[in-house]
């Protein structure tokens, strides 16, 4: 009977933590979450939203350095 890949890496002494094994999708959505900028595309609603955003929180925003 085969064995799942998780199996085998923790038999042989090859697994790791959680945190190694981060996607870098769901590592660069929550470095997004977490560092407010100006988009930089987006649907006219997008920029309603975030221009809404901003006025309600500004202490939430980072400046991305940008001069548009």
């Amino acid at each position: 009977m085969p064995i799942s890949p998780d199996e085998f890496l923790k038999k042989y002494g090859f697994d790791t933590d959680d945190e190694e094994r981060d996607h870098s999708l769901r590592r660069n959505a929550m470095e997004h979450a977490k560092h407010l900028r100006r988009p930089h595309a987006g649907t006219p609603h997008d920029w309603e939203e975030w221009e809404r955003y901003k006025q309600a929180h500004p202490d939430e925003i980072e400046e991305d350095g940008s001069n548009r």
